[in-house]
């Protein structure tokens, strides 16, 4: 496969059943907003189901390294992360000629705090995850890992679902709306400095109170078909898109 653009990998035809979020999502905007380069090696925390993985493996496919650092396998697992791992891996293998190159890897509790060689990583992305670490009592070792792995002046992108900045963390585990005082506070803590910030994902239909938390909104929409006209004209959540740099 030879080497393609954002804008190639973004517009990819194999992207379809996924295109529509991109409207919630703006891929474009987001990565290049982080800076990424196809010569770069970029480590992805908890992928999920691969959403940016269809974008970001075949554009460092060539060039780059593209590394996922997933769930932790361990034995105490919660059944919908061996699912989602699972399902990945199933993924990957069904499109080699995109995938063939990923590198598969793991972050996370009990013990699995090194998804790559210190000093060896170009960027660490993450979106919509803060909020799990935190329910999980373990985001600050996820920032820490993230520190160790990144080179000198490497790059942490950081999408997530954004709350008010005096909420208590209470609230944000209740309803996953994270503080994003509180989110640069973890990155900062972990020897980060904090470079910049974008609205490219901000939305300001998104009143942050809902009965189910972000999600209630799409893409899971937790209600049903409880007010789901209501909930489909917000869209996805307000979220921070935050940019920090190693030293």
């Amino acid at each position: 496969m030879p080497t393609i653009t954002l804008e190639q990998a973004i517009a990819a035809p194999y992207r379809d059943a996924n295109r529509a979020r991109d409207l919630d999502r703006h891929p474009l905007e987001t990565l290049e907003f982080f800076g990424v380069e196809n010569d770069m090696t970029v480590i992805e925390i908890w992928p999920g189901g691969g959403w940016y993985t269809e974008i970001l493996a075949p554009f460092l496919r060539a060039r780059g390294l593209y590394i996922a650092a997933h769930f932790a396998d361990s034995p105490n697992q919660p059944a919908y992360q061996k699912r989602t791992l699972d399902q990945y891996k199933k993924a990957l293998a069904a499109t080699p000629q995109l995938f063939d190159r990923v590198r598969l890897t793991a972050i996370g509790a009990p013990n699995a705090w090194q998804p790559a060689p210190p000093d060896s990583a170009d960027m660490v992305l993450t979106f919509r995850n803060v909020h799990n670490w935190l329910a999980d009592g373990t985001e600050r070792e996820m920032f820490a890992a993230f520190f160790r792995v990144l080179k000198k002046g490497g790059v942490l992108g950081v999408v997530e679902h954004r709350n008010y900045d005096d909420v208590s963390r209470e609230e944000m585990i209740r309803s996953g709306y994270m503080s994003q005082d509180y989110v640069v506070q973890l990155a900062v803590e972990a020897g980060f400095t904090w470079v910049a910030w974008e609205e490219i994902n901000a939305n300001p239909r998104d009143t942050r109170d809902h009965p189910g938390g972000v999600w209630t909104l799409p893409p899971t929409l937790r209600l049903g078909d409880v007010d789901r006209a209501k909930y489909l004209a917000i869209g996805e959540s307000d979220r921070m898109t935050l940019k920090f740099v190693k030293p």
